[in-house]
C-alpha cells in the first residue's frame, strides 16, 4: 500500500464566494442551529480550503429570523430587517467556531459594528486576510434595510474580487424550469444566462443581486450543498450543477 498523501484536485479558481442559506444551518429543525449540520459546513468550507482556494462567505439568517416575514406580520420593515442582519451576525459567529475548531483560521466582518465580536467591514482589511487565507464571513448583509443577504453576497464578491458565486442549496442539485421538488417532470439547466433567470423569474436570487453579477460578469455556480464532498467536487470540475453566466 502506497505511503503517499491524495493528491490535491486542482481547481481554475483562486477565490470564490459562498453563499447558503440561513436554513441550510438548521438541519432538520424548524428553527435555530444545528450543530451537527454547522459542523458538516464547515468541513466542506474546510476541504476547500485545504484546496488553497481564498473563501469569502455570506450566511441568511431565516433559521433564526427574516426580516420580509417579520413585515409581513406588521412589523415596521426597516426594523424587521435590521433584526434579520442581527441573525446573520449569530450564524457568521457558529460557523466561526465550527470552522476554527477545525484549525481554518476565520474572521466575521460585519457591515454593522459591533466591535466585541466582529470586525467592521473595511475592504482592504478584508482583502488581506484572504491573501493570508483566513476565511472571510461577511455578516449583517450590507447594512442597510431593503436589501438581502443575496444582494450582499454579490456585493462583497465583487469588492474581494472573486471570480465567482458558489451558492450552496439543499436538496436540489441546480437551477429547475419549475420546483423538482413539486413538478416530477422539472428539467435541470446545465447553463443558463443572468437574463433567462430573470425573464423566466426562476427563484435563483433576487433580481437585485442577479443583475449586480450580470452586470459585472461575474459567475453563479448552483450546487448541492447537502452532497458530501459537493463543493470539493464542483471546484475540482466533478459532480452536478447550474452555471449562470453572461
Amino acid at each position: 500500500m502506497s505511503d503517499q498523501a491524495p493528491e490535491t484536485p486542482r481547481t481554475t479558481f483562486d477565490r470564490v464566494m459562498l453563499k447558503i442559506s440561513g436554513e441550510a444551518l438548521m438541519g432538520d429543525q424548524g428553527f435555530g442551529l444545528h450543530p451537527p449540520t454547522v459542523e458538516r459546513i464547515a468541513h466542506e468550507v474546510k476541504t476547500v480550503h485545504d484546496m488553497g482556494v481564498e473563501i469569502c462567505m455570506v450566511i441568511g439568517g431565516g433559521n433564526i429570523f427574516r426580516g420580509l416575514s417579520g413585515s409581513a406580520q406588521g412589523m415596521e420593515r426597516t426594523t424587521a430587517d435590521y433584526m434579520g442582519m442581527l441573525a446573520t451576525v449569530m450564524n457568521a459567529l457558529a460557523m466561526q467556531s465550527a470552522l476554527e475548531g477545525l484549525g481554518v483560521y476565520t474572521r466575521v466582518i460585519s457591515a454593522i459594528r459591533m466591535d466585541e465580536v466582529a470586525e467592521p467591514y473595511i475592504r482592504r482589511r478584508a482583502v488581506r486576510h484572504l491573501e493570508k487565507k483566513r476565511v472571510c464571513i461577511f455578516a449583517a448583509g450590507t447594512g442597510n434595510p431593503y436589501f438581502t443577504t443575496d444582494t450582499a453576497a454579490t456585493l462583497r464578491a465583487n469588492e474581494m474580487a472573486c471570480q465567482a458565486i458558489f451558492m450552496g442549496k439543499n436538496g436540489v442539485d441546480g437551477v429547475y424550469d419549475k420546483d423538482p421538488k413539486e413538478h416530477a417532470d422539472a428539467t435541470r439547466y446545465d447553463r443558463i444566462t443572468y437574463d433567462e433567470v430573470l425573464a423566466k423569474r426562476l427563484k435563483v436570487m433576487d433580481a437585485s443581486a442577479i443583475a449586480l453579477a450580470r452586470d459585472n460578469n461575474l459567475p453563479l455556480i448552483v450546487f448541492p450543498l447537502d452532497e458530501p464532498g459537493g463543493f470539493r467536487g464542483i471546484l475540482a470540475g466533478e459532480g452536478t450543477y447550474t452555471r449562470v453566466e453572461g
